[in-house]
């Protein structure tokens, strides 16, 4: 017999491609003991989105979270997904805060490690790697997957070899896109199996229907472990269904052993909490079976849909689509996972709206290009890298882009101050600042009058009952979709005012905010225009729009002085102010030279596609 395990993504892969990482442990705990008692390899119930989601949407603590799913899950280990470098994050952070979250996750509950790099470069996962074994985890190894010219079975068994000797205990090859197909599964496995001798994980999104064939074929080569999830958050985007590998297991040498009537038990207690939150299933629609054409993951799929729902641009979607393997060729191939598939399809999206390609590139692109994210799996294309850089010359290989992160643990501590009660609330903030101090502060004990969330602030007076933050949450993001600037409620004794980012209060507020709450409201008083022509603008002026929907800033970070004012004289291609949109911070930048004569919007400002960022002179 050569029983094949199963790992569980029910509480956080599955609802991290279904849900929108909307799951919430309330969802959880009634079905934790059930689930801990089927016997699954592991389960998979941290990491990937689920740490900042649960601060930004859920209003949980992650730590918090992740220990009682410990407490109620003591018989089976507890993993999670970790991005390297980027730990839980979208960019790198330094080796002491990777080292410190590494042991924090172990103290804490998580006992298997998968640790990935979007661009499969060894040198972003060797602290992490490094760290598991220093605090006596499991740790795995993942392969991104995907295709393209560089990527090569060869390379990926020379990778595979690399994890090895960092000490991987187990390889995974994360199927993030669905693009594995059976026969290549199975010519994969056997080599790293035959070459590399550690045991196999294999990791396949539904998406286009081939996950289960894989599994089988998968199996048949020899791998031990599959990856599935409860019937109610499987297919589409997210895992094969668990009961349906045991069925097909079952009577055969691979038989997982796990019971099915315990399975359908766990699953129609799923099923139930599905029909009240009013989800859908995960569907393979004809657009995810094309996955095989357009190779863009299930995720990312669905957050250029999104993307370009909010730039009122659906109908570009096939556009985009095509755009997107042009730039991924042009920057080398890098996988389509987070957090590349977020930069090269938002570059693809900013291609295709403003009908110039490369030019407008946010940040994130431009770090990638340098070097920043790691090494490209193949060979940039010379026109654009001149074009995104300049003179300047992309990182050395010698140069291993993690050892170039600033920011330490006593930075992070002397930051948050007395608000941070533990090391992981440290960690938190230094892993995701803006939303842990908003978390902390609506958390601490006897919370202060001012709370700052998503932007905005929250005032309170009067002795009534506590602030339901939740509620205010859904409330700011009302707010920030509507014209208004403020709403205030009455609540007991207690008033309340939520008022939008830059809106100027109503009446003076009963409370002074703290220093850093009151940062956000300092900066974007500096945004005001320094000058307003009257009557009709010069017929000689031109303006400067914004190029998708998104959040106007005038300087590079807050504090900073704004890039521009007016009355400066500025030159063809200077950076004139950045619009944050799909996580990206987007540089906007001078067709032309000219003397600004008017800033349109203030910083922190929403706008819309086509708003009015400048008027200028040429000169």
């Amino acid at each position: 017999m050569r029983p094949v395990h199963i790992m569980d993504t029910t509480l956080r892969d599955a609802h991290q491609s279904l849900w929108a990482t909307r799951m919430e442990i309330g969802d959880m705990l009634p079905i934790l003991p059930k689930m801990d008692s089927v016997g699954y390899w592991s389960l998979e119930v941290w990491g990937g989105a689920t740490f900042d989601a649960s601060l930004r949407f859920l209003d949980e603590n992650p730590w918090e979270r992740l220990r009682i799913i410990k407490q109620h899950c003591p018989k089976t280990p507890l993993q999670m997904l970790l991005r390297g470098q980027n730990l839980v994050g979208y960019r790198h952070y330094s080796d002491e805060i990777v080292e410190r979250f590494v042991h924090a996750s172990k103290r804490n509950g998580i006992d298997v490690f998968r640790i990935f790099d979007a661009l499969n470069d060894i040198r972003n996962v060797e602290v992490a790697a490094r760290a598991v074994k220093d605090a006596g985890g499991h740790f795995e190894g993942a392969i991104s997957y995907t295709l393209s010219p560089v990527h090569t079975l060869d390379a990926y068994i020379d990778y595979a070899q690399q994890l090895k000797e960092l000490g991987a205990d187990t390889i995974a090859i994360k199927d993030m896109a669905g693009m594995l197909t059976p026969f290549r599964t199975e010519r994969m496995v056997r080599a790293l199996i035959e070459e590399v001798g550690l045991p196999v994980h294999v990791h396949c999104h539904y998406i286009g229907g081939m996950a289960p064939m894989n599994y089988l074929k998968a199996a048949e080569a020899g791998a031990e472990i599959v990856d599935t999830a409860v019937v109610s958050l499987a297919f589409g985007n997210s895992q094969p269904a668990v009961e349906m590998i045991v069925a097909a297991l079952k009577e055969s040498e691979y038989d997982t052993g796990l019971d099915l009537d315990l399975l359908f038990e766990i699953a129609e207690y799923w099923e139930d909490v599905r029909h009240k939150k009013g989800l859908k299933r995960g569907i393979t629609t004809l657009l995810s079976m094309e996955v095989f054409s357009h190779q863009v993951p299930g995720g990312m799929m669905s957050n250029l849909v999104s993307q370009l729902e909010l730039q009122k641009a659906s109908d570009r979607l096939p556009d985009v689509l095509k755009e997107i393997p042009r730039v991924r060729a042009e920057v080398g191939y890098p996988p389509l996972v987070t957090p590349l598939s977020q930069i090269v399809g938002t570059q693809a999206v900013i291609n295709v709206l403003t009908g110039k390609r490369w030019h407008i590139v946010p940040q994130e692109m431009k770090d990638y290009i340098r070097g920043l994210y790691g090494k490209a799996p193949g060979p940039m294309d010379k026109d654009v890298v001149a074009k995104v850089l300049g003179g300047e010359q992309p990182l050395g290989p010698d140069v291993r882009p993690g050892s170039l992160a600033r920011g330490t643990y006593a930075d992070a501590e002397a930051e948050i101050g007395d608000l941070a009660r533990s090391e992981e609330d440290v960690l938190m903030y230094a892993l995701f600042p803006n939303e842990a101090r908003a978390y902390l502060e609506a958390h601490r004990e006897g919370a202060e009058d001012a709370v700052f969330l998503m932007g905005g602030t929250v005032d309170t007076t009067g002795e009534g009952d506590a602030v339901n933050v939740k509620e205010i949450r859904e409330l700011i993001e009302v707010l920030e979709a509507s014209d208004v600037a403020e709403i205030v409620i009455e609540q007991g004794d207690s008033k309340i005012t939520i008022r939008k980012a830059g809106a100027v209060p109503a009446e003076a507020p009963a409370t002074v905010p703290s220093a850093a709450q009151a940062a956000p409201a300092a900066a974007s008083a500096q945004a005001e225009p320094t000058a307003e022509p009257t009557g009709q603008r010069p017929s000689t002026w031109k303006t400067v729009v914004a190029p998708m929907v998104g959040t106007f800033y005038e300087a590079p970070s807050p504090g900073a002085p704004p890039f521009v004012t007016v009355g400066d004289t500025v030159s063809e291609g200077q950076t004139l102010g950045i619009v944050e949109a799909m996580k990206l911070m987007n540089e906007i930048t001078a067709e032309e030279s000219g003397i600004i004569r008017e800033v349109g919007v203030s910083n922190g400002e929403a706008v819309e596609y086509g708003t009015v960022l400048f008027y200028y002179e040429p000169v």
